[in-house]
């Protein structure tokens, strides 16, 4: 083609054909793809940024996958919580019912002393039930009965001494002292026993005194062997023995003055006071020599007896009551034979004792009353059965879901003390009842923590659920449960219960509270998994935003505007439309040449 010359305009023409040819093709690749920088031929920089934008947008992208399974993992484990909330929430139900429930058992029993008898102490022996092994409760109060005593005037002790009572459950098996006076009644005694007996507390063993026919009588209401003993013992009534002498209360003068017929002047003005009770007699020395009888005269009254003894005065009383002996000052004191003193008490007297027979402990049937309030106050049957009065027959309640084995009842229903196996009272079948469904329930929970699992991991189950939130895995999140333990029964402290956890209401009450805890335990899970899930659907947004961010930035290095490159086209189309036309023309002209040729 070396050899074909062109004019001038025509090569003009030409090459602004072809530069325009170029420009379309390139404009038309724009259009086609919607990039203004195809390759790094087109633009080194922007095609290279762009790429890396691109590439780190599309490692983002496949990271949302990985976000979006965690979301599903955590879902999957809050829905199984969920479920197991529920299933707690039901149990807390079914105890609660069982709590409200007392559909327990009871039988009532005819009580007759006759047919107990007293010949021996009997019981009531209790079996299966809420007991582990057995228990019994006393059908006969063991009592003593004092005989002949309170001798004294007004029927009083007469003496002052000691009342001591021993039983094995009282006061730790210790015998329990009591003071006794000259002037105690058996009522007055019997009120001190009693109140020394509230002292123990807890520790009285059943032990009550009281007075029958004006003797004091000592009741165990455990049946158990009483011993009554003390040094006032058998002035009350309660040790045998023959009958004792009264002794006088009496005062011997003792280094006083040896003859009271003497000059006594000296002690004019002082006073002498005898006292008994309520009783009192009284001397005031005057200023004459010899006073001796006038002195004994009046301190021998209200019951004193005075004589003018080797040393002082000799004074007592027949009735052996207690006396004090007063003088104004101690040098009367002295003179008079008690010492230098102004009082001396004289309790050295005592009265006759009656004879005391040999005292029997005997078996006395409780009465209804007596021993519903025996039973419902024995801590070894408390929280198992109750006992009330039923229209006068003991009515026993069993506090069970077990049923109740009683001995000591005949066929008959009637309390005995000797018959075996004739007594049986149902166990409470609703709380048994119950007692299955809680069970029932539990299982619910692991089966629950089995099934929430997604992709193969199961948060529930102990498992580890990591997930990646950039590109260099620098910034990642491990999602577990508290110390990677297994969410299940166990765990939660939720065990099978037996139908007699439900026999007591505090146990119930212990179990809701384990219960309570538990649902506290899950939903602080539930919180934390929660918290996660946030996590999660944050960095899934942020990332989505990112790759958003990235894309847009890569687009902008690279996408071309459309209308422009639109308009650019149609810019080269005319341009080419012109630039034919032209080199047309200019091939006309050399094509006149030809004419001139022809």
């Amino acid at each position: 083609m070396g050899d074909i010359s062109l004019s001038k305009a025509v090569r003009s023409n030409l090459l602004s054909l072809q530069s325009t040819a170029t420009m379309m093709a390139k404009t038309q690749e724009r259009l086609s793809t919607g990039n203004k920088v195809n390759s790094a031929l087109d633009n080194p920089t922007n095609f290279f940024t762009a790429s890396g934008l691109n590439s780190r947008a599309g490692d983002m992208g496949q990271l949302m996958d990985s976000m979006a399974n965690g979301i599903q993992t955590l879902e999957a484990a809050d829905n199984g919580l969920t479920s197991i909330t529920k299933t707690l929430e039901s149990m807390q139900s079914t105890l609660r019912q069982a709590r409200q429930d007392k559909s327990f058992q009871t039988q009532s029993f005819s009580l007759d002393a006759t047919t107990v008898g007293s010949a021996s102490a009997e019981v009531l022996t209790f079996s299966g039930g809420a007991f582990d092994g057995s228990a019994t409760t006393k059908l006969h109060n063991s009592a003593k009965t004092g005989n002949n005593g309170f001798a004294g005037t007004g029927g009083t002790v007469g003496i002052n001494g000691t009342v001591t009572i021993q039983a094995d459950s009282l006061n730790g098996g210790t015998a329990l002292s009591v003071d006794a006076v000259k002037t105690d009644t058996a009522a007055t005694l019997a009120a001190k026993i009693n109140d020394e007996l509230s002292q123990v507390g807890s520790g009285n063993g059943g032990v009550n005194a009281s007075v029958v026919d004006g003797q004091l009588k000592i009741v165990s209401t455990k049946g158990e062997n009483l011993t009554v003993a003390g040094t006032a013992a058998q002035y009350v009534g309660h040790s045998a023995a023959a009958a004792t002498t009264q002794a006088d209360s009496s005062h011997t003068g003792t280094g006083g003055t040896a003859d009271l017929t003497a000059d006594l002047t000296a002690l004019a003005g002082k006073t002498i006071t005898l006292r008994s009770g309520g009783a009192s007699v009284d001397y005031t020395f005057a200023g004459a020599a010899d006073q001796s009888p006038d002195l004994v005269a009046a301190l021998s009254a209200e019951g004193f007896t005075v004589t003018d003894g080797a040393a002082g005065l000799d004074i007592s009383r027949a009735d052996s009551a207690d006396f004090t002996i007063e003088t104004s000052d101690a040098a009367l004191g002295t003179a008079m034979g008690i010492g230098a003193v102004t009082s001396l008490a004289v309790t050295n007297g005592n009265v006759a004792s009656g004879t005391v027979t040999t005292i029997s402990q005997a078996n006395e049937v409780k009465t209804l009353d007596q021993l519903v309030s025996d039973i419902n106050g024995d801590a070894a049957l408390q929280g198992k059965i109750r006992a009330s009065n039923d229209n006068g027959k003991v009515r026993i309640e069993n506090l069970s879901t077990k049923a109740l084995d009683i001995d000591g009842i005949n066929s008959s229903g009637a309390i005995d003390g000797g018959s075996t196996g004739a007594a049986k009272i149902l166990g409470n079948s609703v709380r048994a009842d119950l007692a299955d469904q809680f069970n029932e329930l539990r299982d619910q929970l692991d089966k629950t923590a089995d099934d929430a699992s997604f992709n193969g991991i199961n948060l529930l189950r102990g498992d580890n659920l990591k997930i990646t939130f950039n590109e260099t895995g620098t910034s990642s999140i491990d999602i577990s449960t508290k110390n990677s333990e297994q969410v299940n029964a166990a765990n939660m402290g939720v065990f099978d219960i037996k139908a007699e956890d439900l026999d007591s209401d505090a146990t119930i009450d212990q179990l809701l509270g384990d219960l309570k805890s538990s649902l506290n335990s899950v939903r602080s899970q539930s919180s934390a998994f929660g918290s996660n899930l946030s996590i999660v659907q944050n960095r899934q947004d942020f990332t989505k935003n990112m790759i958003n961010t990235l894309q847009t930035g890569g687009a902008n290095l690279t996408l071309a505007d459309m209308n422009e490159e639109a308009a650019n086209l149609l810019a080269l189309q005319t341009r080419q439309s012109l630039s034919s036309s032209s080199l047309s023309l200019a091939s006309q002209a050399d094509q006149s040449v030809l004419q001139l040729i022809r």
